[in-house]
């Protein structure tokens, strides 16, 4: 089994470090420093590093980090990075398997990682949300979404950012009614008032809180409808949350 931490950086990101037998892989390292003075403070080794997509604050620590017999997984257009991957990929990293999921919508040659109980999400799925589309559209993102809600729903949501309570503000404008969105909005409160990450989520918390991974529910699709009404079918539903949430302050 492997141990996870999320690493700190800049002001919502987190590294995630997967580590056993004080073998290391990290996640999405957009600074090299505090990953290294983490690893020096734990004694571990890092072993290998996985990379979900090209933005700067995914892959900064990158120049600092690489070295020859550094194994760098990731989108194949990505300096430093000496393992390309497409997607449909299996890795055996640290005596697990992990599955590559091609998800396109944030950018448009975005990876999930998938394996040992975790979802390495990167920027497309989030706590409660998912990203903007910057390069893919949203039926892209839609179709993302929806092969991600179909894994294993006790599977552990590792994403890179610390959006939850702003992304459950906007849950809580879409279903005002959803208990469970209400007893999750109150759980996050209270980490993070007590300096904690929200985050590792579920696939079964977003199942039943995330609006992006529930336009098939009737009450967000009538909340919706009030919004943009030509809404109808699902992906179109989720469209128009995406179009609502860039705008929502």
């Amino acid at each position: 089994m492997l141990n996870i931490s999320a690493i700190p950086i800049f002001e919502d990101n987190y590294i995630w470090a997967l580590e056993q037998n004080g073998k290391v892989i990290a996640v999405d390292p957009g600074e090299a420093a505090p990953l290294q003075s983490w690893l020096t403070q734990q004694q571990f080794e890092l072993a290998a590093i996985l990379i979900t997509h090209h933005h700067a604050d995914h892959i900064g620590g990158l120049a600092s980090l690489a070295h020859p017999d550094l194994p760098i997984y990731g989108p194949a257009h990505i300096d430093y990075i000496n393992r390309p991957l497409h997607g449909g990929e299996s890795l055996a990293l640290l005596g697990e398997q992990f599955q590559v999921i091609a998800t396109p919508g944030h950018t448009l040659n975005h990876l999930c990682y998938f394996g040992a109980g975790l979802l390495l999400a990167g920027d497309t799925l989030f706590s409660a949300g998912c990203g903007r589309l910057f390069e893919g559209t949203p039926a892209q993102m839609y179709a993302s979404l929806t092969s991600l809600a179909q894994l294993p729903h006790d599977t552990l949501l590792c994403c890179t950012h610390e959006y939850t309570q702003s992304n459950l503000r906007f849950a809580l404008a879409v279903e005002p009614n959803n208990l469970a969105l209400q007893q999750r909005a109150k759980q996050v409160a209270e980490l993070r008032s007590l300096g904690q990450p929200s985050l590792p989520s579920t696939i079964a918390i977003e199942l039943a809180s995330n609006p992006f991974l529930r336009s098939e529910q009737m009450a967000v699709q009538q909340r919706v409808r009030e919004q943009i009404p030509e809404a109808n079918t699902p992906e179109q539903v989720f469209a128009a949350l995406r179009k609502w949430k860039d705008n929502f302050r």
